[in-house]
């Protein structure tokens, strides 16, 4: 296990996570490791706002396009595969980079993940796509009131996920919850963009996907299985356009929805990020931000 830190740039989507970690790594030596979940998928790349080879300016970039848009996500294996990176003596520096807060937990602390019962998950499935997530919801609430305390009564996946970890373990779903103990030392930066600000460069990055051929990307998608991907049809911009090619919005309605649902997003992991005490805000267009990022870097500390 490695000694040396661990770079996290962390933050908001559309505050500029990429872009700091492409010019730490120049900086240190070091290279960069996705931590965006939906950039593990292959051909999600406008959608997701996934770096160019030009942009990547020469940084090799781990944990990108490891996935066929059918496979379910499981953190568990993002871990094991981070960790793979981590403890590689090829990468001398690992900049993590990435607005998935549980994907950066799970590669630098210490998670356990537990096991999955199929028959359960899908009997909840059913039920979640039957009733909507609020029956659940309630369930959760009184058989692990910490659990529910910590996910979004409209977060249908995770209330699934917990109720399935409590029928199949026996245990409350709270106890594999995230804790702050690191199995990796870490300096973790995050980008701090006023709200206003972050609305609008999300309204904007929206506008972009949309002129860069995003629809045509998903109509693509469609045609090797995205549909059938329980992870990869749900995710920002991509569940809305299919709804879109599917005739049942406008194509106006799947770009207002990207955006609302873009920035409720972003308040989300925002909120994630501000509750670990280990993140060091800085301001995302400070005209020194690098310097800054790497003098904290210097420091290990945020003091």
């Amino acid at each position: 296990m490695r000694q040396q830190s661990v770079i996290a740039v962390v933050g908001p989507t559309a505050a500029g996570k990429s872009d700091l970690a492409v010019d730490l790594a120049l900086r240190l030596g070091g290279e960069c490791v996705n931590a965006d979940s939906m950039q593990l998928y292959r051909g999600m790349d406008i959608g997701t706002a996934k770096l160019t080879p030009a942009e990547q300016r020469g940084v090799p970039h781990h944990l990108l396009d490891i996935w066929d848009i059918t496979v379910t996500a499981s953190v568990a294996e993002y871990q094991r595969l981070a960790r793979e990176v981590f403890d590689s003596a090829e990468v001398p520096v690992p900049v993590l980079v990435g607005g998935s807060g549980l994907y950066v937990r799970a590669a630098i602390d210490d998670l356990e993940f537990p096991g999955t019962d199929p028959q359960i998950r899908a009997r909840l499935e059913a039920e979640l796509d039957e009733r909507g997530p609020s029956p659940l919801y309630e369930r959760l609430r009184a058989q692990d009131p910490t659990a529910a305390a910590a996910i979004l009564p409209s977060n249908g996946r995770r209330i699934v996920r917990a109720l399935e970890v409590i029928e199949h373990s026996g245990r409350p779903f709270s106890a594999t919850m995230p804790s702050y103990d690191a199995v990796y030392p870490s300096v973790q930066i995050g980008l701090e963009v006023p709200r206003p600000e972050l609305d609008e460069r999300i309204e904007l990055r929206v506008e972009r996907m949309w002129r860069a051929g995003f629809v045509e990307e998903v109509r693509g998608l469609l045609g090797r299985g995205l549909a059938q991907g329980r992870t990869s049809s749900r995710a920002l911009g991509y569940a809305q356009v299919i709804r879109f090619l599917e005739g049942e919005w406008s194509e106006e309605q799947a770009i207002e929805e990207t955006v609302r649902a873009t920035r409720r997003f972003a308040r989300r992991q925002e909120s994630w990020f501000r509750r670990d005490p280990r993140v060091c805000w800085l301001p995302y267009d400070a005209p020194d931000l690098l310097e800054r990022a790497l003098a904290r870097i210097s420091e290990h500390s945020c003091a």
